[in-house]
C-alpha cells in the first residue's frame, strides 16, 4: 500500500514534485552546522528474549521506503535552496557479535547515539541491535533529526510496520547538473526577492528589539557568568536515564493530584529542575519549554513541532498539579493569540552567512529563563512496539547530539530534557530525561539519585536505567 504525498508546491517542470526544504528545517539544519554540533533522534526497544533478525531487516528495508528514505542536497548557488533527495542505501543492520553485560545497556544505547550520522552524505539513520548477557536483545534506531523529527519518526516507523511506504518522488542524488541546478536556483531565488525584502525589514525591527533585550538582561544581570571549568573542549554524551513506569499508575497519579497526564510529566520535569539546582533568571518559576506536535499525516517536514514557553512553580505539585495544569492552558492560549515573529524571518535562511549562524545560535543558548524542555511524544500505538513483528517488552524514544563541549554546557547554564512516550498495549509510560548541571549532575549516577527522589516525592514507582 503507498501513501502519495501531497506536494506543498508546484515546481518549476510542473511533473516533479517540489522537493525544496521547507525554510524552518534548512534554518534548523544550517544553524546546528554552523555550530559545529548534530541533534539526532533514538528510539530503543528491549526484548527479553532474542530477536527475529529477518523481520528486522524487513523493517529497514521498509524505512528506506518511506520518510526517512531522504537526504539533503546543498544547492551549488550560495544562497541557493536546499533540496531533498532520495537515500540510495540506508545502512545495513549492525548487529553486535559480542554479548553486552546487562548493566551496560544504557552505556550501548548512548553509543550508539555517537555513531555517524550524516543527513546529507548518509547514512541519515541506523539501526542497531546487541544481545545482552540476561537473555535480552535491546534494539536502536538512531536517526538524523535533520531529515525527520520525534513525531515524524514515530509516524515514520509505524507506516514501516504496517507495510505502508510513502511516494516522495524525490530525485536521486546529484540528478541536476551545476549548471541546471545554478539556473533553476537563481530563479527561484528572483521569485523570492519580495518576501525577502520584506524579511530584511522585520530582520532590522527585531535586531533593535535584541539590542534592547541585550541591554536589559545586562542591566538585571546580578552576577557575573561562573568560569568554566577545566576541560571546556571535551566532547562528553550528556547524562541520560530511562524510566519506565506502569500507564495506569502513572494516569491514576495525575487525576488524583487534579490533573492531566501532560500536567504530571511537566511538573516532573520543574520538580527534578528545582533539584538539579538549575537557574532560571531570578523566578521562583521553573521556566520550560513544551514541544507542541503540528505534523499532518502528508507533511512532508523535517520538524513540524512548536514550542509553547510555560512557567511551573515547583513547590507544590507533588500534592496538587491543579496550578500546573492551567498554566499550561494559559501559555498554550496565549501562543495561539501571539503571531510568530520568527515567521517574517524565515525568508532570509539561503541568505544567511555561517558567521551569523554562529552569532544566532550564541543568542539562543543565551537565553536568561536557560529553560528546561518538556517532549510528550504521546501514544506509540501498537505497530511502533514491533520492530521485529512482534510485541517488545519496553521500548523509549529520545534526543540526543553529538559534538557537544562541556564548555557548551556550562556557559548555557546546564540542560534538562525530559521525553515521555506511553504505550497502551504494554501498559507503560517511558521517560527519557538528559541532564547535566556543573552542580549537581555531571553523571549518569547522579541524574538517578535525583530521579529517585523526585519520583517518591510524587508517589511513583519505576524501573531506572
Amino acid at each position: 500500500m503507498t501513501i502519495q504525498d501531497r506536494p506543498a508546491r508546484a515546481s518549476h517542470e510542473g511533473a516533479r514534485p517540489d522537493n525544496r526544504l521547507d525554510l524552518m528545517d534548512q534554518a534548523f539544519y544550517a544553524g546546528h552546522r554552523a555550530a559545529g554540533q548534530k541533534e539526532v533522534m533514538q528510539v530503543g526497544w528491549l526484548y527479553k528474549h532474542e530477536v527475529d533478525l529477518k523481520g528486522l531487516e524487513h523493517f529497514r528495508d521498509a524505512l528506506g521506503q518511506g520518510m526517512m528514505g531522504r537526504l539533503i542536497e546543498r544547492s551549488p548557488l550560495p544562497f541557493g535552496r536546499w533540496r531533498w533527495v532520495s537515500d540510495p542505501a540506508p545502512a545495513p543492520l549492525d548487529i553486535a557479535v559480542t554479548i553486552r553485560p546487562r548493566a551496560e545497556l544504557d552505556d550501548w544505547f548512548d553509543e550508539r547515539t555517537q555513531l555517524p550520522i550524516d543527513p546529507e552524505s548518509g547514512p541519515g539513520w541506523r539501526i542497531s541491535v546487541v544481545p545482552l548477557s540476561d537473555g535480552s536483545t535491546a534494539v536502536s534506531l538512531v536517526l538524523s533529526h535533520y531529515v525527520i523529527d520525534g513525531i515524524g519518526a514515530a509516524v515514520a516507523v509505524t507506516e514501516a510496520l504496517m507495510g505502508l511506504t510513502r511516494d516522495l518522488g524525490y530525485p536521486p542524488p546529484k540528478s541536476r547538473s551545476r549548471l541546471n541546478a545554478l539556473a533553476e536556483d537563481t530563479r527561484q531565488a528572483v521569485h523570492d526577492a519580495p518576501a525577502v525584502g520584506r524579511a530584511v525589514l522585520a530582520a532590522l525591527k527585531e535586531a533593535r528589539r535584541r539590542q534592547q533585550d541585550v541591554v536589559h538582561t545586562q542591566a538585571q544581570a546580578a552576577l557575573p557568568p561562573p568560569p568554566l571549568t577545566s576541560g571546556a573542549d571535551d566532547t562528553i554524551i550528556v547524562p541520560s536515564i530511562w524510566i519506565r513506569i506502569r500507564l495506569d499508575e502513572w494516569n491514576d497519579r495525575a487525576k488524583a493530584l487534579g490533573g492531566t497526564a501532560s500536567a504530571l510529566a511537566a511538573a516532573f520535569t520543574a520538580r527534578l529542575d528545582r533539584h538539579m539546582g538549575r537557574q532560571h533568571g531570578g523566578s521562583d518559576d521553573v521556566k520550560m519549554l513544551l514541544t507542541v506536535n503540528t505534523r499532518t499525516m502528508d507533511d512532508a517536514r523535517a520538524v513540524a513541532v512548536s514550542f509553547v514557553r510555560v512557567g511551573i512553580d515547583p513547590t507544590g505539585v507533588t500534592a496538587d498539579l491543579s496550578e500546573a495544569r492551567a498554566a499550561i492552558k494559559q501559555a498554550l492560549t496565549s501562543t495561539q493569540d501571539t503571531p510568530d515573529e520568527s515567521a517574517g524571518l524565515v525568508a532570509l535562511t539561503p541568505f544567511t552567512p555561517k558567521r551569523a549562524w554562529q552569532h544566532l545560535i550564541d543568542y539562543a543558548v543565551s537565553d536568561p529563563d536557560q529553560p528546561a524542555v518538556c517532549s510528550n511524544l504521546g501514544d506509540t500505538g501498537p505497530a511502533a512496539i514491533r520492530p521485529d513483528g512482534t510485541l517488545c517488552n519496553s521500548m523509549f524514544a529520545r534526543g540526543a547530539s553529538q559534538n557537544v563541549t562541556r564548555g557548551w554546557l556550562e556557559r548555557t547554564g546546564g540542560l534538562l530534557q525530559v521525553f515521555v512516550g506511553t504505550s497502551t498495549e504494554i501498559n507503560q509510560v517511558g521517560v527519557c530525561v538528559r541532564g547535566y548541571h556543573s552542580d549537581s549532575v555531571t553523571s549518569r549516577s547522579q541524574l538517578r539519585e535525583l530521579a529517585v527522589v523526585t519520583l517518591a516525592e510524587f508517589g511513583l514507582t519505576a524501573d531506572i536505567d
